[in-house]
């Protein structure tokens, strides 16, 4: 299994790994951490703890997920000796089309505002999935922390406050549109976004959230909850309707998988890219790697990644749409072919020919043996912005990763699902959990998995140790956004190299992580994001 020796890393680590017998629960919102925590307390599993924990985050982190989210999630069964698979997204309504939009002028690039990039929403179908499967704790008690602080309110976060605010300005445009009449007293009922440690409260969160536990999600879907999306829809020019929300159910799938170093990394295949972070480590595995703070290192990082991502963007879409095949884009072939392009400069990355093609995360385990690696997202903060009046539901904008583009595989058509970028990781070892990991943050996402795998199996740092290192983020071309903390030297070398690097000392844009590893002997190991305001709640 995993050894940690981090001693000679140049980077101090900011927190201190949490380790524990019993149970654990991480993720970037100390206040869903403990609500987790109380599943385990009162009995319940690892499932019972990331279900209450996801329901707590939309209530205490709507800045980033809420009622109207996608999620995904990897679940390892220690008694089955397997790991499973939920796909959470929602397609599009069947209202919707690329050639409706093309009679309203939309023909570029879908809207991430508003009801047009609005999915069925998922995170509700995978609370109600997950726990009918795996559960042990009364469905309705999970819901308890969830309610308790949007009724009563609780203190905002310091991080959340500054997405708040940034919302607060991007939305104030939409003040006078009837389509975003709900997002302004729900999310700001004094008028401005809170200031951190300001209490607030969502009183329609738990109304919706009382209504949802006393039915598994069926009002949501197919009752009341459903009509007031539907009857809102209709009133401000929506396409999602009652009948969209009725059809709709999560999808178990099965997980895909590489090895890199003997372990075995795993991710939901599409239309999720956690394909993007397979590739990459496919092709990084073909390298011998060097000492870590090298410019070499990076750059074999940073190009293995563009190759990856250019194959993912171009190939990846709901999985009844595409050409390509999964086990083609992860031939060792394929990696041999992408890997053999990577020399000492930087590439303007395309896409190749395989062979035939705002979101937090949360990881639990428990003192069985059982572990959640588990998604949730609107995408880009709040969402869409549109909010269902008097329910507190903040709709999502995954359809703004469609394309308009009639020869793309994941171009915009009625009830299809869209390219997504929520991605839960999860790591085993000779048919054993190792344990859940995630990095959160749009199409930082892979790149995060990326670094943070290539930081605890190439260089055996620990998992606090390896969420703290410096990141980078590729965005277009030869464009790389890189921390401020990686060492000067190797900046100017990246430059020297062909990369365009900007340094930013904004941390946020670089990806919110958390990981549990199981040691040997049954104790656990976990790490919270230093990005973010996250806490390991263990016992």
């Amino acid at each position: 299994m995993l050894s940690f020796d981090s001693s000679s890393y140049p980077y101090p680590s900011r927190r201190r790994v949490v380790y524990a017998t019993h149970g654990m629960v991480c993720t970037g919102q100390p206040l869903a951490a403990q609500a987790g925590l109380r599943m385990l307390l009162q009995g319940g599993n690892a499932i019972d703890a990331a279900i209450a924990t996801a329901i707590c985050l939309t209530v205490v982190e709507p800045t980033s997920n809420g009622l109207g989210s996608d999620a995904f999630a990897l679940v390892w069964i220690k008694n089955d000796h397997k790991l499973y698979g939920l796909n959470a997204s929602g397609p599009a309504p069947m209202g919707i089309s690329r050639e409706a939009l093309a009679d309203k002028g939309i023909t570029d690039v879908v809207p991430d505002r508003g009801w047009i990039p609005v999915t069925v929403p998922g995170a509700a179908s995978a609370w109600a999935e997950l726990h009918k499967r795996f559960g042990k704790l009364p469905f309705e008690k999970l819901f308890e922390p969830a309610i308790e602080y949007a009724e009563e309110g609780y203190p905002v976060s310091p991080t959340m406050s500054k997405l708040w605010v940034a919302a607060e300005k991007l939305f104030s445009k939409y003040k006078d549109d009837p389509a975003f009449a709900g997002f302004f007293p729900t999310f700001l009922p004094k008028g401005h976004a809170p200031k951190p440690g300001e209490r607030i409260a969502l009183p329609d969160h738990a109304k919706t959230l009382r209504k949802m536990a006393a039915s598994y999600c069926e009002a949501f879907y197919r009752g009341d909850i459903a009509e007031a999306i539907d009857a809102f829809s209709k009133k401000t020019g929506g396409y999602l309707r009652k009948e969209d929300l009725a059809a709709y159910k999560a999808q178990w799938v099965d997980p895909i998988t590489v090895n890199y170093r003997g372990y075995d990394v795993w991710e939901i295949p599409p239309n999720g890219h956690g394909i993007t972070a397979l590739m990459a480590l496919n092709i990084m595995k073909g390298f011998e790697l060097g000492e870590k703070e090298t410019v070499d290192t990076y750059h074999k990082q940073i190009e293995a990644l563009k190759l990856a991502f250019s194959d993912a963007k171009h190939y990846v879409a709901d999985p009844r749409f595409m050409k390509t095949k999964v086990a083609d884009m992860l031939s060792e072939e394929y990696a041999a072919q992408r890997r053999s392009l990577i020399g000492d400069k930087a590439l303007m990355p395309t896409y190749g020919k395989p062979f035939s093609g705002g979101t937090v995360y949360l990881c639990t385990a428990d003192g069985e043996g059982n572990m959640v690696s588990y998604i949730q997202s609107n995408f880009k903060g709040f969402g869409s912005g549109i909010v269902i009046p008097g329910w507190g539901i903040a709709l999502n904008d995954r359809g703004h990763n469609f394309s308009l583009d009639p020869a793309s595989d994941n171009c915009l058509a009625p009830g299809k699902k869209p390219y997504h970028t929520i991605i839960p990781g999860f790591l085993t070892k000779d048919g054993e959990a190792v344990g859940p990991f995630g990095v959160m943050g749009g199409f930082m996402q892979p790149q995060g998995h990326l670094q943070v795998l290539v930081n605890t199996l190439d260089y055996h740092m620990n998992p606090q140790a390896a969420l703290d290192a410096p990141r980078w983020q590729w965005t277009e071309g030869k464009k790389i956004e890189i921390e401020s903390g990686v060492a000067p030297e190797i900046i100017e070398g990246l430059r020297q190299r062909g990369h365009e690097i900007t340094v930013l000392d904004d941390t946020i844009s670089f990806g919110r992580g958390q990981m549990i590893w199981r040691q040997p002997d049954g104790v656990l190991c976990g790490a919270t994001e230093p990005r973010t305001d996250g806490t390991v709640a263990a016992f």
